[in-house]
């Protein structure tokens, strides 16, 4: 026997890599001993060991799949189909006036299921192009839209739906509206049975019945009646497309409550078209015959008749558009609304409204006074809080709300924001002369401005009246454009709009831009906008958000919370009350005496939008910001209309029916409430009268003669050389006394004071120049048979500007 070692035999059974590869390399006896040995595998050490190997990826992935399938199966077996929701049942929502009194109920639902059948097949596809364009393909649920959605919301692209329609009427008809996970799965699991168990037909007929489309109707045929007076089965694609649109955003789309939306409606409405296109749902032929179909106006009960269905309709705006109730919970009911509306003063408004201007229309013998429509909206100074409005002779007839409406011109109520943004930004003239009331402007008819390097600008005074030199305070009593024009050059433009803004006006204001026709009154703002911007003036220059909304419960236990008013001093008080000042002499002795009919202390001003399609008047005592409009629409077509002898008169002006509204409710609101006088704090230099340098308002500046503006030969074009009813042709103009005219009865003024009084106070100091009171251009004669005040410009080389603009 050799003494030498011999090979082991292997071990039956498990061995170690170490000892396998040992026993090899003693296999192979002397042949393989050149050969390396395996070297050993390294251990995990350090952070290599937090790395997962793919057997541990892979049990994860494996472990998770089991999870989601067993939970998905426990979930589609544990979620049933429910019973549908209660809105069939829903509760009516109730508006009050201030004192606890009910404005209106509006519980009832508009709705009338009807069969798919009974729906057109294009109101169907648009509906499906608006919505689910791959309803029919698809499955109950899109995973990759409920993510995309997701990430949209979550990385601030704005709130998304990644829902299918059978999601959406699973939310409409099954469960709640509340955006929760809980809510969110139900709706997941009951969307894929729903889907087994029912058609795409039944499905997309649940759908469209279950909708909400504004106006207070649910489903498709409740829409096609409230919207077009018709069945939905004779809804064409046009029609179709439009309700389709507003499944996006009921009260935003309706263009008829809100006409300023209107672009954003049309797009939403040419998507919907060129979705159906893109489907072969609709040729290309039969889209480009497409013309936007506008929606009718009388469409609801009878339950909203007079100015109650207005008052709902806006106050459910404020309370969606400020974020306190979510437009489908205030849908659903349940909410008692406390609004700050007053019933007093709210009666006090119709009843002066009829009195003044509604009773004195012949709607049978003169076409244009069915053309008449009135708005106005009255605000506390002191709390914001809206007390009355007004927004047409009954919201069943006339459905668009006067007092919110933003398209029509403002026309001269505007000029009070000129001057003042001159007192609040310390401006002066072309030639360094401080502005104030008395400082004196060249108010000679068509004078091109000075100091603008935008085009020639040479507004026309009423008549072409050449005023030569007037005081602030007298054009501001007689609505001198050329004085203004040249004011809000010297200001800044830009700086007038700014305070604009400050004093209450929407940014968004339409036709609000920087250019000397600012001031003339180009912007469309609304009555309640003005109302607010007023109250601020009347408030010594404290501007706080105006408010609707007292109290709001929900199921008679639960306070839902209102946004905190915001406060603040929108322009220093010395020129909010200088303003008001200059404002006291328009009523006394300026074109707006029809407003001392309230026998209180008052400020305003007169306006008229271009080609008289509107008149306004805006005013305030220390206890009540009110402004009023008349303005024309056509009832059929709702194109805007001239007024042009409307109630039998030459022309409807400011300081007509407006301000004779004006103060007679305001004599009403306030009766019983003692009489207060203005507490004004006046600028410096208020009293002093500036005389203008030698010739430095005869010549244009250099601005004027840039060559960027029109020629000379073509600034006389419509919007300075035409004549218009009511005007010079053939009726005589009261020209507002520039000659010494006969005095309406209004407060003897004495000299210049910045002590206010019941005599006037510091709106006494012109009257020297003026030659005595006036019996006012713009309505000063109640008759109307002296014409008006009209402020004609002549625009040349600016994006904007009036046509015929008036006081």
């Amino acid at each position: 026997m050799s003494d030498e070692p011999q090979p082991q035999q292997p071990t039956p059974g498990w061995a170690s890599r170490e000892s396998l590869a040992a026993g090899a390399a003693q296999a192979a006896g002397p042949e393989g001993s050149g050969k390396q040995k395996k070297p050993k595998r390294p251990k995990r050490t350090g952070w290599g060991r937090l790395i997962p190997t793919w057997r541990m990826v892979l049990g994860t992935f494996l472990v998770g799949v089991l999870l989601l399938v067993g939970g998905f199966f426990l979930g589609y077996s544990l979620v049933q189909i429910p019973a549908a929701n209660a809105l069939a049942t829903k509760q009516a929502n109730v508006y009050l006036y201030a004192d606890g009194s009910v404005i209106a109920r509006d519980g009832e639902v508009n709705r009338e299921s009807v069969g798919l059948a009974r729906i057109s097949k294009d109101a169907q596809h648009a509906v499906l192009a608006a919505e689910d364009r791959d309803f029919y393909t698809e499955s109950a649920i899109d995973p990759m839209a409920m993510v995309r959605a997701g990430w949209n919301t979550a990385t601030g692209k704005g709130k998304q739906s990644g829902s299918t329609i059978t999601q959406q009427y699973v939310k409409n008809y099954y469960l709640a509206q509340e955006q929760t996970v809980t809510r969110k799965v139900k709706e997941f699991f009951i969307s894929i049975k729903l889907d087994r168990e029912k058609s795409k037909n039944e499905i997309l007929e649940g759908y469209l019945n279950t909708s909400f489309f504004g106006r207070g109707a649910y489903g498709i045929q409740a829409a096609a009646q409230a919207y077009y007076g018709i069945d939905a089965k004779d809804l064409t694609a046009g029609q179709g497309a439009y309700l389709a649109s507003l499944l996006n955003a009921p009260s935003q789309y309706d263009v008829v409550a809100h006409p300023e939306n209107r672009p954003a409606a049309e797009a939403r409405w040419n998507y919907v078209l060129d979705g159906m296109v893109k489907k072969g749902w609709l040729t290309q032929s039969e889209r480009a015959a497409q013309k936007f179909p506008a929606p009718r106006e009388s469409t609801v009960s009878t339950g909203m008749s007079g100015q109650r269905g207005y008052i709902v309709n806006i106050v459910k705006d404020y309370l969606i558009s400020n974020e306190i109730v979510d437009e489908e919970e205030l849908d659903r009911g349940g909410y008692r609304i406390t609004t700050t509306l007053q019933k007093d003063k709210q009666d006090a408004f119709v009843k002066a409204v009829d009195d003044k201007l509604m009773s004195q229309l012949d709607k049978k013998e003169r076409k244009v006074d069915t053309y008449v429509r009135a708005g106005g909206a009255s605000v506390d100074p002191e709390t914001g809080k809206v007390v009355a409005m007004y927004n047409g002779i009954d919201y069943v007839k006339q459905y668009t709300p006067n007092a919110t409406r933003r398209d029509f011109q403002v026309g001269s109520t505007f000029k009070p924001f000129v001057f003042t943004s001159a007192v609040e930004n310390h401006s002066e003239t072309q030639d360094g002369r401080v502005i104030n009331p008395n400082t004196i402007y060249d108010g000679t008819s068509e004078r091109p401005v000075q100091g603008w390097s935008g085009g020639r600008y040479a507004p026309e005074n009423e008549d072409h009246h050449d005023y030569g030199d007037i005081t602030v305070r007298e054009a501001t009593d007689k609505s001198v454009n050329a004085v203004y024009a040249q004011m809000a050059v010297d200001v800044g433009s830009d700086k007038v709009m700014q305070t604009a803004i400050d004093l209450g006006l929407s940014k968004n204001t339409p036709e609000l831009t920087p250019s000397p026709s600012i001031a003339l009154g180009v912007a469309t703002a609304s009555p309640l906008d003005m109302a607010e911007a007023y109250a601020t003036l009347a408030n010594h220059g404290r501007h706080g958000t105006y408010t609707l909304v007292e109290k709001v419960m929900k199921d008679g236990k639960h306070e839902v919370d209102l946004p905190e008013r915001r406060e603040r001093q929108a322009v220093s008080r010395e020129a909010a009350d200088t303003t008001t000042s200059v404002l006291r002499s328009v009523v006394q002795n300026g074109t707006a005496t029809a407003a001392q009919a309230a026998g209180r202390p008052a400020a305003g001003k007169t306006g008229t939008a271009e080609e008289d399609t509107a008149a306004w008047f805006a005013g305030y005592t220390p206890e009540l910001a009110t402004v009023v409009a008349v303005m024309g629409q056509d009832p059929e077509t709702a194109a805007h209309k001239s007024l042009y002898g409307a109630m039998g008169l030459p022309r409807i002006n400011g300081g007509g029916a407006p301000a004779e509204i004006w103060g007679q409710y305001t004599r009403d609101a306030l009766e019983g409430e003692p009489v207060t006088d203005f507490d004004l704090q006046l600028q410096t230099g208020a009293d002093v009268t500036a005389p203008p340098s030698a010739g430095s308002s005869d010549e244009p500046g250099s601005g004027d003669e840039s060559g960027t503006g029109a020629p000379e030969d073509e600034s006389g074009d419509e919007d300075s050389g035409t004549e218009t009813p009511g005007g010079s042709a053939g009726t005589p103009s009261d020209d507002t006394g520039q000659d010494g005219g006969t005095s309406t009865g209004g407060p003897t003024t004495g000299g210049a004071s910045t002590e206010p009084g019941p005599t006037g106070g510091a709106d006494g100091g012109d009257d020297s120049a003026n030659g005595g009171t006036t019996e006012g251009d713009d309505g000063g004669d109640t008759t109307g048979a002296g014409g008006g005040d009209p402020e004609t410009g002549t625009i040349a080389g600016l994006p904007t500007g009036p046509g015929r603009e008036r006081q």
